[in-house]
């Protein structure tokens, strides 16, 4: 098992839209938060897929890669994820192989199986599609295909794209993807940020079941958790509230921009309320150093994960660079 303080931190960003804020400013903060992590020493920045949301800023992921990975040096930067379904593999090989001879070393590419979006938007993502069990590992397969050295007669070429071997990532928050991502010698993130129900299940799964690749030796795992860190407990819950009143909204589908936090907002929900809460954000770790250190220690025990992603849905930009600094402090010391 890695041991905790070698354990990788990295960002996944939804870019949110802020109350009172523009899409134009959501990019902007998505930019200063990466080149804050980057300097953090964090592994990757990813870019959420979602379409049809008021509050979420990240539905050209491709364009938004290259946005991050322009203004930043070092930073692994892709997709967490793409959703593949809603893409043709060549359009996502020609994409990203662009990226990658742009940004050489840099590029990441998760895929996802889900739309990201609601089922109106869906079918106007994917017209006539009708998506079947088959088609994502298929897809999966032609896109290896198409961004590994053309092979000897082969018609379809990317350009770019071929030769570039953008490593490619499952992205999952059931079984289906820990077993294709095993079965093809693939690394592995687990959706835990929004869905941890089946994330010890699925751990294991992918461990049990792993196949080595050339790309891939062993199993690598990533799990997404939500951070929300302050310099004590008390700020922590409230800065939370703005994350607690998104969670609520999405699980009732009256998603909005980010809210600022509200002091009082939990001692006003009813239980089945911060059931719902409670649920969609078990993996979360919200508090100060302290706090968060032991939430890190609890997480890495159970999952023995390779790396740490997080999410930091924290209305004010200053507080949430802050908590990003805790969490890399307390993850070090």
């Amino acid at each position: 098992m890695t041991p905790l303080q070698d354990t990788r931190l990295s960002m996944l960003d939804l870019v949110a839209v802020r109350e009172g804020g523009s899409v134009a400013d959501a990019l902007h903060i998505a930019l200063r938060t990466a080149r804050h992590v980057e300097a953090l020493d964090f592994t990757r920045y990813w870019l959420a897929e979602h379409h049809n949301m008021p509050g979420i800023a990240s539905s050209a992921t491709a364009v938004l890669v290259g946005h991050i990975a322009a203004g930043t040096t070092r930073l692994r930067v892709g997709s967490g994820g793409v959703m593949l379904p809603n893409h043709a593999p060549l359009l996502v090989a020609e994409a990203f192989g662009t990226l990658a001879e742009l940004y050489p070393g840099r590029i990441d590419l998760g895929l996802g199986r889900a739309p990201g979006t609601d089922p109106l938007t869906m079918r106007a993502l994917r017209r006539d599609r009708v998506e079947t069990e088959d088609d994502f590992p298929r897809d999966v397969a032609e896109l290896q295909q198409l961004l590994d050295e053309p092979a000897p007669g082969q018609r379809l070429i990317a350009v770019p794209g071929a030769g570039t071997r953008v490593p490619i990532w499952l992205l999952g928050s059931s079984l289906f993807s820990a077993r294709l991502a095993a079965q093809r010698g693939l690394p592995y993130a687990f959706a835990s940020h929004f869905a941890p129900r089946l994330l010890l299940p699925a751990l294991e799964l992918y461990r049990r079941e792993f196949r080595p690749s050339a790309t891939t030796p062993r199993p690598y795992v990533i799990i997404g958790v939500p951070l929300v860190a302050a310099d004590d407990d008390a700020q922590a819950q409230l800065l939370a509230s703005s994350l607690f009143q998104r969670v609520l909204g999405i699980v009732s589908g009256r998603r909005t921009r980010l809210q600022p936090p509200r002091p009082g907002f939990v001692e006003q929900l009813d239980a089945a309320q911060r059931a719902v809460i409670a649920d969609f954000l078990g993996a979360a770790v919200i508090g100060d150093a302290d706090t968060v250190r032991r939430g890190f220690a609890a997480l890495h025990e159970a999952t023995a994960a390779d790396e740490f992603m997080l999410t930091c849905d924290v209305f004010d930009v200053d507080a949430r660079l802050r908590a990003l600094d805790l969490a890399a402090a307390a993850l070090r010391g």
